[in-house]
């Protein structure tokens, strides 16, 4: 009963969530918590994605709730936790960012970086655990980069793609563009990406360290992330291979200019 709902703890709502959206009957659970008022009363923010329209051109679907509700049904049965509260709440700022621009087009600017906010505090209201708030918060605020994916370069998309949430946000893409316009170019790209970086680990070993740098010469400091940062970089895109290439080049570009 959505009245009484305030009588039982956040602890029990948040392990009756679970049962639902972990469910392969997760859309029919999602049908029963919008009937029944549910919905309004535990989660007002899913409530309020009704009727806030998006551009038909990426949308066709409809409206913000049903765009979310589509996507629970592209999910495979088994889903983790983060994976599931992302698809419910990665556009869950939508309604707080909708602006139409001189065009007539509706925009949501930021409503990643705002989701992702909103996404934890919904997530701590409702006693979930710190590692699965995390990792959900972390998915909301990443959903938009994939658009950016084929664009960059090398070692920004190893990195990337050797987050630890990753994986989870390759399904959370799909299921979002499943649920829309049904374009899936970048996910393809991504799952070929990750085909070709099988072979290896896609953040290899450090091939310098901040020991080098000293024997180099060059004195800690700051400076020696920035260094460090650029020899990975440059290993990531196959620029440097060993040690001795990677040490030769932070003479050259580093080591030399200080001692001058």
């Amino acid at each position: 009963n959505a009245a009484s709902i305030n009588q039982i703890s956040a602890e029990r709502i948040r392990d009756g969530l679970m049962r639902i959206f972990l469910s392969p009957s997760r859309t029919r659970g999602w049908d029963l918590l919008d009937s029944s008022g549910l919905m309004r009363a535990i989660l007002p923010e899913i409530e309020a994605m009704k009727g806030c329209k998006q551009p038909e051109q990426f949308h066709p679907e409809g409206d913000v709730f049903e765009h979310t509700r589509l996507m629970l049904r592209f999910l495979p049965e088994k889903v983790s936790v983060p994976l599931v509260f992302s698809v419910l709440l990665h556009d869950v700022a939508k309604p707080r960012t909708a602006t139409v621009d001189e065009t007539g087009r509706i925009r949501f600017s930021g409503h990643d970086r705002m989701g992702a906010e909103m996404t934890e505090k919904i997530m701590r209201r409702l006693r979930f655990s710190g590692a699965e708030i995390d990792a959900t918060v972390e998915m909301v605020r990443q959903h938009m980069v994939f658009k950016d994916v084929p664009k960059m370069r090398e070692a920004k998309l190893k990195r990337f793609m050797a987050r630890p949430t990753f994986d989870d946000e390759l399904e959370l893409h799909r299921v979002d563009c499943e649920g829309s316009h049904r374009m899936l170019d970048n996910y393809e790209f991504l799952l070929r990406k990750r085909e070709e970086f099988a072979n290896e680990p896609i953040i290899p070993p450090p091939l310098v360290r901040g020991d080098d740098l000293i024997a180099l010469g060059l004195k800690p400091g700051p400076r020696f992330g920035e260094i460090l940062d650029a020899v990975e970089t440059r290993q990531l895109e196959g620029n440097l291979r060993t040690r001795e290439e990677a040490l030769e080049w932070v003479q050259r570009e580093y080591a030399q200019s200080e001692k001058h």
